[in-house]
C-alpha cells in the first residue's frame, strides 16, 4: 500500500512567483532548511537535493511533468511529488500531493509549506524550530 500526503493551501502570490520558489536553488534553500532543489526542470531531467548543511546531496528522481507555471512533478517511481498551482484571484491556491510518502513525511512537509507561504507573503521565512532541523540531520 503506498502511502499518499496530500495538501492544499492559499498563498497571497502570483503563479509565476510561486512557480520560481519551487524551481530556483537560491530560493529552495530559504525555505527547505537549506536545501538546495537543482534542475533545469524539463521532463526528464534529474532532480537533485543538495544541503547547506554538509557536502551532501542526493538524486531525487526526474522531473515528471513541468507545465510552468501551473503544474509540476518529479520523483522516482517509489515516491513523487506533484505540485499544482492555480490562480484565485489575488491568491493561487497549491495543492502538494506526494505518493509513496511514508510515514512521517506529512511533518516536514506541513513546516516547509507554512515556510514556503510565509516567504512568499512577507520576505522573510519562520525560524526554524530545532526539533525540524534535528529530523534532517
Amino acid at each position: 500500500m503506498t502511502d499518499t500526503f496530500v495538501y492544499v493551501t492559499y498563498i497571497e502570490t502570483t503563479p509565476e512567483k510561486l512557480w520560481a520558489a519551487l524551481t530556483t536553488p537560491e530560493f529552495t534553500t530559504r525555505y527547505w532548511n537549506g536545501r538546495r532543489i537543482t534542475s533545469d526542470w524539463a521532463t526528464g531531467s534529474p532532480v537533485r537535493f543538495e544541503h547547506d548543511y554538509d557536502e551532501g546531496g542526493e538524486d531525487w528522481g526526474r522531473v515528471l511533468a513541468a507545465d510552468e507555471p501551473r503544474r509540476l512533478s518529479y520523483g522516482r517511481p517509489e515516491s513523487a511529488v506533484t505540485f499544482e498551482l492555480t490562480a484565485q484571484g489575488d491568491v493561487v491556491r497549491l495543492t502538494v500531493t506526494h505518493t509513496g510518502a511514508g510515514e512521517g513525511a506529512s511533518s516536514g512537509w506541513y513546516f516547509i509549506l507554512a515556510n514556503l507561504k510565509t516567504l512568499l507573503e512577507t520576505g522573510s521565512p519562520l525560524p526554524m524550530p530545532e526539533k525540524v532541523l534535528a529530523a534532517y540531520r
